[in-house]
């Protein structure tokens, strides 16, 4: 796929840090799953460094305990390096998702017994000033294609998982979770999506998670406990 200005530098971190990202689905990917979390896209300080969907850099090493060499993007921005576990940079949208199940589950094993975390979108887009782009900013014609295939990555993730739930990380990934799996069978929601650049989600974005997840029937409460 080809994308124009104003994106200047694309990442795939399925590629340069392929053996983190499959490090991620061999250790808490296995087995059938209750719920799978979807997020949109890396961001240049999570997944873009790790390969860990919302991979900030301080949950990816001390609670998910994943640890591999990541390499470098061919076209790499030079305000946007990647340094894998050494970056020093941090993630808000990482800190709360990971910190959220960490506070709610206790272990990555219970929490992965029945969640699963994902990205609809792999690739990273960033403009010649090192701004973030998002998918859904993207020309039509671009978006297109790439959304075919994001969509059919979410249909084989389902099939494989088979969750009761997919639940969109903010409204993007509610609304293509919506149109890729319209004729499977699995329930869709959404809770708001944790960057601190919604004003929502600076006003304890665990809780409004917590809260909008037990609205839907899905159990939390006592997790860690009972699953001890």
């Amino acid at each position: 796929m080809a994308f124009g200005l104003p994106v200047a530098y694309v990442y795939n971190p399925l590629d340069y840090a392929r053996k983190m990202h499959a490090q991620y689905l061999e250790r808490y990917g296995r087995g059938r799953k209750e719920v799978v979390l979807l997020g949109m896209n890396p961001g240049p300080w999570g997944m873009a460094q790790t390969g860990v969907p919302f991979g900030e850099v301080s949950a990816v090493r001390d609670w998910l305990r994943l640890d591999a060499p990541v390499g470098r993007p061919r076209h790499e921005h030079p305000r946007r390096p990647v340094l894998g576990l050494a970056c020093s940079r941090r993630e808000v949208s990482g800190q709360r998702l990971w910190g959220w199940a960490r506070d709610t589950f206790g272990t990555p094993p219970r929490f992965f017994r029945r969640f699963f975390v994902a990205n609809y979108c792999p690739l990273c887009f960033l403009e010649a000033g090192g701004r973030n782009r998002t998918p859904d900013k993207l020309p039509a014609d671009e978006r297109e294609s790439l959304f075919a295939a994001c969509d059919e990555a979410l249909r084989q993730l389902v099939e494989c998982l088979q969750p009761r739930w997919v639940i969109g990380i903010g409204r993007f990934a509610e609304t293509r979770a919506h149109a890729a799996l319209h004729e499977v069978d699995v329930a869709i929601g959404r809770i708001p999506h944790p960057s601190p650049a919604s004003p929502t989600a600076n006003r304890n974005w665990a809780a409004q998670a917590t809260a909008q997840l037990t609205a839907l029937g899905i159990r939390l409460s006592g997790s860690a406990r009972r699953e001890e």
